[in-house]
This record gives structure tokens, sequence and C-alpha cells, in this order.
């Protein structure tokens, strides 16, 4: 059953997407499952959550699996596969699992920049739990970032963003630091009364530490009337463009007309004025960009990849972002709500 089929994959820090689709973009299958970045479970475990969520999508789509591959092409893009090395060791431990004919590794950027255009080069910058970005020109040159956190200098997504409004709240509180209403808002969300007893509570471990990134929403909706959480947005927009900028200049591109794309929670959420601030700083240095956010989840983009591979039709890649895209967008509904997106910051507590 292999001739045709694309097995995509988009993993993460927090959750797994895995579909089947046929060459003429029909989809076979959606499954949705946790984490599965080999940073945080091992080569191993990535496999096995892997297999797990495969066995799901081939029920759904009435497949048996025997000794034959699933697909002729797997896209493979996950969290924490962030040097040479690591893809290697993932590559041959995907080959080895006889899923597909031909099997393809990277990083979970690339599903985000391929979801968001069609030219097939561009830069994308993720922003959800974390901060990454993408750079692939038309010649076909990449640009990178480890993004491992601090010891790679990053800074922003909705980790980042949610400890400096613990911070900020803190220091308003004591005085240490400028009044801000997120004194109130920050505690508030958890259902505490001041930033002391939220310290409390995250430093015993009743509120665990990683729901940090629950308060990106919060400080995007305070910087609409308090001049702290809007220097925290700012701050974000800054990096983000900073990342576009290093990107585009490494590839030659800053004076050509290149799509750069926004992914990931906080970005696809479309603030208004995190949004602006990243438009206004990018066009300064790069005026012909065309920045706007993502409009499909970046398991569309790891199956057009797989399309990309088959030489797929523009009616096939259409009709995939119509149906894959209605059907994450089902299986998401029906899903528990997750927190934030976590694409890759393999640098993430995960508890």
């Amino acid at each position: 059953m292999s001739d045709g089929t694309v097995l995509a994959i988009d993993g993460g820090n927090s959750k797994t997407h895995l579909a089947l689709v046929r060459a003429d973009g029909t989809v076979l299958a959606l499954a949705r499952g946790p984490l599965s970045s080999p940073y945080h479970l091992g080569v191993d475990g990535c496999v096995a959550a892997l297999e797990r969520l495969l066995d799901e999508a081939c029920e759904q789509a009435g497949l048996v699996r025997g000794v034959d591959p699933i697909a002729e092409v797997a896209q493979v893009l996950l969290a924490g596969v962030d040097f040479p090395a690591e893809e290697e060791e993932l590559q041959r431990a995907m080959g080895g699992t006889g899923w597909a004919e031909r099997t393809f590794v990277a990083n979970d950027t690339f599903a985000v920049l391929r979801a968001g255009t069609d030219r097939g080069w561009g830069v994308a910058v993720v922003c959800g739990a974390g901060i990454n970005c993408v750079g692939v020109s038309p010649d076909g040159r990449h640009s990178r970032f480890p993004a491992l956190g601090v010891i790679t200098g990053d800074w922003g997504g909705g980790h980042d963003v949610g400890l400096a409004a613990v911070s900020a709240a803190a220091r308003s509180e004591d005085g240490r630091g400028r009044k801000t209403t997120l004194e109130h808002a920050v505690p508030a969300h958890f259902g505490l009364g001041t930033p002391l007893e939220l310290a409390e509570a995250f430093h015993i471990g009743r509120i665990p530490s990683r729901r940090v990134i629950e308060l990106a929403p919060v400080v995007l909706a305070e910087a609409a009337r308090d001049d702290v959480a809007a220097a925290i947005v700012d701050r974000l927009a800054s990096e983000v463009v900073a990342l576009a900028r290093v990107s585009l200049d490494r590839l030659d591109l800053l004076d050509e007309p290149t799509e750069v794309l926004l992914g990931g929670g906080l970005l696809r959420a479309g603030d208004g004025r995190l949004l602006a601030a990243i438009g206004a700083g990018l066009h300064e240095v790069a005026p012909t960009a065309e920045v706007h956010a993502t409009a499909s989840a970046p398991i569309v983009g790891a199956a057009l990849l797989g399309l990309d591979e088959l030489a797929a039709s523009p009616e096939a890649q259409t009709r995939l972002r119509d149906e894959l895209g209605a059907a994450v967008e089902e299986l998401e509904g029906s899903s528990p709500a997750v927190e934030a997106e976590e694409e890759d910051y393999g640098y993430l507590e995960v508890e």
C-alpha cells in the first residue's frame, strides 16, 4: 500500500501529529499524541511514541501493517533535532523501522516554513513555548539556529515571556521595579492574590514551574494598558526581528521580496501590537519582506514536503491543505487544551 502514500510527522515537546495522506492530497488518517522529541525521550523512546501513533493512524485508515512499508515517503520533523549528529542518529533509527521506502528527518521548523509558503523558500520564525528560526534560500542554502535556550543566546516564546511577567510582578510588589498591572494579573491567573504567594507555590512545587508559559496571553492582554507588559511584548518582537534579520542576511535576501512566516502559538494568535512591532522592525532592515502568520498547522507542512518528494500536482497540494487543515481543527477541538505550543525548545523543563 506504500505506493503514493506519505507518512508525515510533526513532533514537539508537548504534542505530536502523525498523518497518512495519498499523493492526490486525500487524507487517510490523522493521529494526535503526547511529546515525541528525542531530546526528552531519547531516540528509542521517540520511535516507540511514534510507533503507537502510527498504529492508531493505520487503524483509522483501515490498513494492516505487515512486512512491507506503509508509505513511499516519510517526513519526520521533530523538535530536539538540532545538530547534524542528532539528525544522523534519528535518520538511522527511523530508516530501520521500515515504515517507509524513503525517510527524511529534520527539525520541525522546516514544517512551519513549508506550511506557510508554496515557494519552497523563505524564513520562518517559530514562537510557541520558546523561539527558533529557519531560513531557506531560492538556491537551497539553509540558515539555522541551535535554539538551546540561554546557552545559545535565546530569549523569547511563552516560557521566557511568562518568566518575565512573574519577575516584573514580584518587583512591582516589593518596590524594586516599576508598578505594573501584572502584579495583580499574574497571580490572579493561578487563583492567587499576590506575587509572593505565587513565588511560594512555584518554589514548593504546588504549581509546576512549566506553567509559566500560560502567562503569555496575560502579558499580551495587559500590554494594551501597561507599560511594563508592553516592554515585554516589544522585547519579544525585537527577538523575532533579530532572528529573521540574521537569516535574511546570511542568505543574501535582505533586499529581496521574501516571505517571513510567523508560526507557533504566540505568533499565530494574531496579537495586533506584537505583529505590528515585528512588521515595522523587519521593514526597517528588509523593506521588501512579506511578513505574515502561517495559516496552516505544521503537520500540513510536513505532509506537503512529502508530496513535494512525490512531485504531486498543485491540485493535490490544495486538497491536502484543505482536508488536513480541517482535520487538525476538528482533532484539536476535541482534544484536551494544550496551554502553549512547544516546538523546538529542548531546554524547556518537562515534568
